[in-house]
């Protein structure tokens, strides 16, 4: 009987990022741990901070093969040779995006906990769904995405999901079996020690 593969690892940097510290940080993280794919979640909308960044974090996940995207500039992930964008108005913009960025580029929409936002999206044309905040979190107006509605998704629904925000190693346990991605960042950029952090919540998934 085969085992089922366990989740992958989905990182989102830190919304603001010191770029004397962040890189070597995150190489550690990459190298300690293995990661499917990096995403540059950064408040600033200054275009040259954004692209200082995404320079810096471009390089370390490229060394190392990972995929990064951005979160909603379609356009400047283009220009600064990432892999794709994250885009966060649901299914709003996929078909933009998928024009604007071509068929090999990542896109992927962050639905909230609208089943009904996530088929649109996969309608269009995204290569993943991400569904959240799963546990309590500062993001959104205090409503979770629950259980089922993985549950549901991982059995009737063949685009990947992701479950993100606020996750814990109790809800690791719970979701492991009807997720494809975990979205980890602030749950470990916070910690004392980021990889050893990270390194306890890939043991809950078993």
């Amino acid at each position: 009987m085969d085992t089922p593969e366990l989740p992958q690892i989905y990182l989102s940097t830190p919304t603001s990022l010191d770029l004397d510290v962040y890189p070597d940080t995150l190489a550690r993280v990459l190298d300690g741990a293995e990661i499917a794919c990096l995403r540059l979640s950064l408040a600033s909308t200054d275009e040259d901070h954004v692209a200082r960044a995404a320079d810096a974090v471009r390089e370390v996940a490229h060394a190392r093969d990972v995929a990064i995207v951005i979160s909603d500039h379609v356009l400047m992930a283009q220009r600064l040779g990432l892999d794709g964008v994250h885009l966060t108005d649901a299914a709003k913009s996929v078909r933009a995006a998928r024009k604007e960025l071509g068929a090999d580029a990542i896109v992927g929409s962050f639905c909230g906990t609208s089943r009904h936002d996530g088929m649109t999206a996969g309608e269009a044309g995204v290569d993943y769904v991400s569904f959240g905040p799963v546990g309590a979190s500062a993001l959104g107006d205090g409503t979770v995405a629950e259980t089922d509605l993985f549950q549901w998704w991982s059995e009737m629904i063949e685009v990947p999901i992701v479950a993100e925000g606020g996750l814990t190693t109790d809800l690791i346990r719970t979701l492991t079996p009807c997720t494809d991605f975990f979205g980890i960042g602030d749950e470990i950029w916070s910690a004392e020690d980021p990889l050893a952090a990270l390194k306890t919540l890939i043991a809950a998934m078993g």
